[in-house]
């Protein structure tokens, strides 16, 4: 395993295209519609922030796409999400509106979270998102216990944690991770490994790279997967999502993927102390999970250039749309600052 994980923190490797074998043709459709999807809303993100449109900071996944996309294609409206604060793929994945997400990034009354939280403080608890915190690993130690007592309620739900590798240096995980173990509740813990922490390689602040070997620790049945091939990912997360609802306890994702722009906001961050070079951020975007779902369907003849063209089209169509309605959105009544402290 230490072997295939050396290979996948390689940016030479797995540019190729991805085997799509088993898997039927509207499930594939699905796969790339909601990648380039959150592609498209986090490329306007990035560019209303450039511009100053936004106020406040994003943080951004673009690259990450397939992760969120594969874990949420085995997932129910009932069970129990959890973000970090770089959820934006979380939320979408889930179903979450276009226009709510991008009036709360603009803090606009009619956002997810009222327009009281920005871009990492995010809740679609109706499809099944409970919430994103700025906080490192902050949400881990809540997934376990929404996962406790999806237990306890015998509903046959899980708990899903998404985290980055930063928040494995956190105390908490450790203590979830025993914690969902002894208790054997059903959490997916999901590590997005894109390898920093904020602007830090993780060979420079971790004896080793692999997040999984905090998994094996804790005796916790786990996958190492390639992050940027969307059908490794729905694969490794139904055959632990399987599990957790059997009563197998929980489970662990370690996706080696990596993240095209820089810790926050547009930019890529070369030159700001960051260990990664420009040659890297190109090597790694030949691994874009996109680009390489699409090679796969056009090599199989299930889908035509004109159609991807097409698709675009419509989903950047729908984007303007959510984008304009959300900035003519009012803002929150001043009065809110108080009276949404606390819930009623």
């Amino acid at each position: 395993m230490e072997n295939f994980f050396n290979d996948l923190i390689n940016p030479n490797n797995f540019s190729e295209q991805i085997d799509i074998q088993g898997f039927k043709e509207d499930k594939l459709f699905y796969f790339l519609r909601q990648m380039m999807l959150i592609r498209l809303v986090e490329n306007k993100l990035a560019s209303a922030r450039r511009d100053n449109i936004i106020g406040g900071p994003v943080h951004l996944g673009v690259g990450q796409e397939a992760i969120a996309v594969g874990v949420a294609s085995n997932l129910n409206k009932s069970d129990r999400v959890f973000g970090a604060h770089r959820s934006h793929a979380h939320v979408l994945s889930m179903g979450a509106d276009i226009f709510k997400l991008f009036a709360e990034v603009l803090g606009r009354d009619s956002g997810l979270s009222r327009g009281m939280g920005g871009s990492m403080h995010l809740w679609d608890q109706p499809n099944g998102f409970y919430g994103s915190v700025p906080i490192v690993s902050g949400t881990v130690p809540l997934a376990v216990g929404a996962g406790i007592a999806a237990s306890i309620q015998k509903t046959n739900d899980i708990a899903v944690s998404y985290f980055g590798d930063g928040a494995m240096e956190e105390g908490v995980v450790h203590e979830s991770l025993n914690l969902a173990k002894i208790t054997n509740a059903p959490v997916l813990f999901v590590a997005e490994n894109n390898l920093f922490s904020s602007h830090m390689h993780i060979s420079l602040r971790q004896p080793s790279s692999m997040l999984s070997r905090f998994a094996i620790a804790n005796n916790i049945p786990y996958q190492v997967v390639d992050g940027n091939n969307i059908v490794s990912i729905s694969n490794a997360a139904k055959k632990l999502i399987n599990n957790l609802r059997n009563g197998d306890g929980p489970g662990f994702i370690e996706a080696v993927t990596y993240r095209w722009y820089g810790h926050v906001d547009w930019r890529e961050d070369v030159d700001v102390g960051v260990n990664r070079s420009n040659m890297d951020i190109k090597k790694w975007k030949m691994r874009d999970p996109i680009l390489r779902l699409k090679k796969a369907l056009l090599d199989k003849n299930l889908i035509k250039e004109n159609e991807i063209e097409s698709l675009e089209n419509d989903l950047n169509s729908a984007i303007n749309h959510a984008w304009s309605k959300s900035l003519s959105a009012p803002f929150p009544p001043k009065e809110s600052l108080l009276s949404r402290v606390y819930a009623k």
